[in-house]
């Protein structure tokens, strides 16, 4: 419940951003408005969408068709709400909170409170809440790759046939999921759950073919969508596992270079104020690693970071994969310092008690500078206090004031994401340049007649203004070769005239007086 509010909280309020909420949202419409089956292959703009698989978009597209039945005739020329894009993308990422306390239930059996506290790390988390709210793949790929850990780890030591066809089925389903989200991740993720797995040693070799059938026969809706594809769109189907797959190992694409910084930069401005506990969670697993919670927590992460890290294109919401094995690590040792049992560990006994302290003193630094930073003090001040007030409750000699310690810590920290969500900032790459909506609310009645001429856009591409608009704008080499064409009037959105040898261009609009930051409007004709 903690994590639909804050998934939902003022969803609808800030524009869809660029990349890649107006590419998914397009993609999505399209298939709301064909036919079945044909909408199963995906296009964008008329054309086949050749980057991603289509079942998140699919969802999203059963969210506009229920939208348009309800509104009917008043959805006619309309774009869908933000609301109804982003809504079944946040609903499958809510699903991670407790599918990552159900995996530390089978990691620590009969820990109840490692559990707890590892979905409260999670529901507190700026980057695994704030990038499931939006209209995007990666909050439904970790939720798909929790529940395939879950479905492994819930298998006993002597599995009955009954419960090899359950947990197989479900993990394969799991694999076949991210195969329809992001279909490169999906076999290698597979891969190393099951060796890992496997590395236990917990059955005898016979007992595995059974399993791995039934992971088969989960994996078949993603293989026949794949085949499928394949075969109606020949080569070009194997554009997501190439040029958007695993080119990105190997070559760095559209300049999104930066290498393994990029993820570690993510998690280090990201990961406060459980990054404090993850040096220290990583040391006790490494010590614990015969038991199942420390061989997992090393193994997953380093599963989950060698599908990162050698990426030679990074993006930063590629880091969103290394949260759940985070979570994981980081949630038994916020129990242990409710708890602070007879360990042994030098880590619990000298070290963890500090972490505390950390807090109290970023806390205290935070209340003395929050007026200074760019954040509402309805974010900034219940941040600095979950840090001095939980922070100092756990370090008391109590076990139920260290228990109201975290209690109060993970509330607040969960009430600074709810204002942080109910404010127009936690958005923030919509800042890092023009806003689109004013432009598309001044563009639409200055078409005009002439609407469906070509609209060119000169300068970066801009998924968002196609999607408002509810009409392709051509940018990049395309715009260029339409430009020299120069055979049909255009319509150009540009900062200075493009008037070419081939076209007059005359000042159609000028942007200035409701949109200072954004292009003018230009008319073109051909000479």
């Amino acid at each position: 419940m903690g994590a639909l509010l804050l998934l939902f909280n003022h969803l609808g309020d800030l524009p869809l951003r660029d990349w890649d909420e107006a590419l998914v949202a397009r993609v999505a419409q399209e298939i709301s408005l064909r036919p079945f089956p044909a909408n199963l292959l995906p296009t964008l703009w008329g054309e086949p969408y050749l980057n991603k698989p289509p079942l998140l978009h699919s969802l999203i597209a059963a969210a506009i068709g229920l939208w348009r039945g309800v509104v009917g005739l008043e959805a006619a020329g309309q774009v869908p709400p933000e609301w109804v894009v982003r809504a079944l993308p946040a609903l499958a990422s809510s699903l991670i909170v407790p599918l990552l306390a159900l995996v530390q239930w089978r990691l620590r059996p009969g820990d109840r409170l490692a559990a707890i506290c590892t979905a409260a790390v999670a529901l507190t988390l700026l980057p695994l809440m704030r990038h499931g709210r939006l209209a995007m793949l990666d909050g439904s790929l970790i939720s798909a790759m929790a529940l395939q850990w879950w479905a492994l780890l819930s298998l006993p030591q002597d599995p009955q046939p009954a419960e090899q066809r359950r947990w197989g089925l479900i993990a394969g389903g799991a694999a076949s999921a991210i195969l329809l989200l992001k279909a490169p991740a999906s076999l290698p993720l597979l891969l190393g759950a099951c060796l890992l797995l496997g590395w236990e040693r917990r059955w005898r070799p016979k007992q595995w073919l059974p399993l791995l059938g039934w992971i088969a026969i989960g994996l078949v809706p993603g293989l026949l969508w794949h085949g499928w594809h394949l075969l109606d769109r020949g080569p070009e189907g194997l554009t997501m596992w190439g040029s958007q797959g695993l080119a990105r190992v190997v070559s760095s694409l559209e300049g999104h270079s930066g290498g393994w910084m990029v993820p570690v930069t993510e998690v280090l401005e990201g990961g406060w104020p459980w990054l404090s506990l993850w040096p220290l969670a990583m040391v006790m697993a490494l010590q614990q690693r015969q038991s199942r919670w420390g061989f997992w927590s090393l193994g997953l992460t380093l599963i989950t970071a060698a599908a990162v890290l050698p990426l030679r294109t990074q993006l930063p919401w590629y880091s969103h994969l290394l949260w759940p094995s985070f979570a994981l690590s980081v949630g038994p040792l916020l129990a242990q310092l409710i708890e602070r049992n007879s360990s042994r560990s030098w880590i619990c006994t000298r070290v963890l008690p500090w972490v505390p302290w950390l807090w109290i003193l970023a806390g205290a630094g935070l209340l003395a500078v929050h007026r200074q930073l760019p954040l509402p003090m309805a974010v900034s001040l219940p941040v600095a206090f979950a840090l001095l007030a939980g922070g100092s409750l756990l370090i008391s000699r109590q076990q139920r004031w260290r228990l109201w310690g975290a209690v109060v810590l993970v509330t607040l920290l969960w009430l600074a994401l709810f204002d942080l969500f109910a404010s127009r900032i936690w958005l923030w790459e919509l800042a890092e340049t023009w806003s689109v909506p004013p432009v598309t609310a001044w563009m639409k009645p200055r078409l005009g007649a002439n609407g469906a001429a070509p609209l060119l856009l000169q300068g970066d591409e801009r998924p968002s203004l196609s999607w408002y608009l509810d009409r392709e704008v051509i940018t990049g080499a395309k715009a260029r070769r339409q430009l020299r064409r120069g055979d049909q009037q255009q319509w150009v959105l540009s900062d200075e005239d493009p008037s070419t040898p081939e076209l007059s261009c005359g000042l159609a609009e000028q942007a200035s007086d409701t949109t200072p930051q954004g292009p003018d409007l230009y008319s073109c004709r051909p000479l």
